[in-house]
């Protein structure tokens, strides 16, 4: 109990900028695989940044940018301007990521949509069971429901 009076004396004195510095150097050590998490999704949340961004482009096949994207061309986009390199397709997209449930899902991770074991599509997971994507020929970047529940998730590493 007095460890915990003192400590709470020494953070009120410290202001807040200081305690947040200072939890941001201590809780990695507490909590070990937090910094990759949180790393993760940061990198996550820039990649889904990006490609919000990109509201209203053309999709176009096989294009990856900056002015037109396919599926996997606008999250392959949007992972590099994020720091972190994808390889080109949807499915070895899938194969590169951290495979996770559904209910482990969190803004910023990949959402694979496919038939069988074949993947045909991809796009960023944005929250509330939507999606940022490049969806089809003809249309634009735009933020969508998933339609299906024949879909896989990725976590980018």
């Amino acid at each position: 109990m007095f460890a915990l009076k003192c400590i709470s004396g020494r953070l009120s004195r410290l202001g807040t900028a200081s305690v947040l510095t200072a939890t941001a150097v201590a809780l990695p050590a507490l909590l070990p695989g937090t910094v990759q998490q949180a790393e993760a999704a940061t990198m996550g949340v820039k990649a889904l940044n990006v490609a919000a961004s990109k509201k209203g482009s053309p999709y176009q096949w096989g294009a990856t940018g900056p002015n037109r994207f396919d599926c996997s061309g606008l999250t392959l986009y949007s992972f590099k301007r994020a720091g972190k390199k994808l390889p080109r397709t949807a499915a070895a997209q899938y194969n590169s990521t951290r495979h996770i449930s559904s209910g482990a899902r969190r803004v910023g991770d990949l959402v694979f949509f496919h038939t069988g074991r074949s993947i045909y599509h991809v796009g960023i997971y944005a929250g509330s069971g939507r999606i940022w994507h490049a969806p089809k020929t003809g249309a634009r970047v735009r933020l969508e429901r998933i339609w299906t529940s024949a879909v896989w998730y990725g976590r980018v590493a």
